[in-house]
């Protein structure tokens, strides 16, 4: 589960931004234990009571991260009142098929299907804002599916409810970029950040209910770990944007994969096979290409993909 997190470029005066892109580097470690302490929930607790309580421990970052130039209740004062629900929305349903999709799919794999939201993006780009797509985006785009085909393999594996989960991840994910990309620089951080959590919360602890169960001893250390890990890889990247240009942490994300895999045959077991490696590289230069061409553009990926789109 996961908020979007502030942007803000380094300045002339600052040192080299190398600090800020191992910081940078470290969030995105954070975020890959926090997934994974979710995913050691799964089959201990149902899904959305997973994600009811890590966003709960995760929420407490909220007390870190507002500006100080910002008020707790100007968060329910949005500039755009409809698309910072959208934008929550968007994000709870994120957050809910992520917990489906890391408890049910090799954890490299998950992470490589979510990847896609960058392919998702570029055509949502087209239909909702408008944007002419030039060949490059669309070599990206193409890319990015191959990997996907390589990865589940239709007619020779079975597609699975995780696949589509991590799926709907991109595309909720995607759905969000476009979102942001609307409401530009008109909202403040804490708008956005109350959308998230409120949604999150009140989705996952209304879906609870029907068949809630207390979690247990064993279970706290996960939960906290899942909040904890997200709450402080979110105040990371902010550390990180203060001491680094925002195009030079965004590109820190796509280290996720290696941690997927890492991670995946550490503590669960996971090996991807020789096709789904090539397949999870293909996601990954596709989501590379598209960043780089985005920022040739004038920068506003980096921007977005530092607000860590899949919450």
């Amino acid at each position: 589960m996961t908020m979007p997190a502030p942007v803000q470029a380094a300045s002339a005066h600052h040192p080299p931004p190398y600090k800020g892109i191992a910081i940078g580097f470290l969030a995105y470690l954070l975020f890959s234990c926090g997934d994974a302490a979710m995913k050691g929930l799964g089959g201990r607790l149902p899904v959305y009571e997973i994600g009811f309580f890590s966003m709960l421990v995760s929420a407490l970052v909220l007390f870190v991260l507002r500006p100080r130039d910002e008020r707790w209740r100007d968060a329910w004062r949005p500039r755009h009142p409809k698309l910072v629900i959208l934008r929550g929305l968007t994000g709870a349903a994120a957050g809910i098929l992520a917990v489906f999709a890391f408890t049910t799919l090799p954890f490299a794999e998950a992470y490589a299907l979510i990847f896609l939201s960058p392919s998702i993006a570029t055509i949502l780009s087209i239909f909702l804002l408008g944007e002419q797509v030039r060949w490059r985006r669309w070599f990206a785009v193409a890319l990015g599916f191959a990997g996907v085909l390589v990865i589940v393999r239709p007619g020779f594996e079975e597609l699975g409810f995780g696949h589509l989960c991590a799926l709907g991840v991109s595309f909720f994910s995607a759905s969000t970029v476009i979102i942001l990309r609307k409401l530009g620089p008109t909202e403040r951080r804490v708008s956005l950040l109350g959308a998230v959590v409120v949604a999150a919360l009140l989705s996952n602890g209304l879906l609870m209910l029907p068949g809630f169960r207390w979690p247990t001893l064993e279970d706290l250390p996960l939960i906290a770990l899942a909040g904890l890990c997200a709450g402080v890889a979110q105040l990371c990247l902010v550390v990180a944007t203060r001491h680094a240009p925002a195009n030079r942490v965004a590109p820190a994300q796509y280290s996720q994969m290696v941690w997927a895999i890492l991670i995946g045959g550490l503590f669960f077991a996971e090996f991807p096979d020789s096709l789904a490696m090539v397949g999870i590289a293909l996601i990954a230069v596709s989501g590379l290409i598209t960043f780089l061409r985005e920022e040739a553009r004038g920068g506003w990926w980096a921007r977005i993909i530092l607000q860590r789109e899949r919450s």
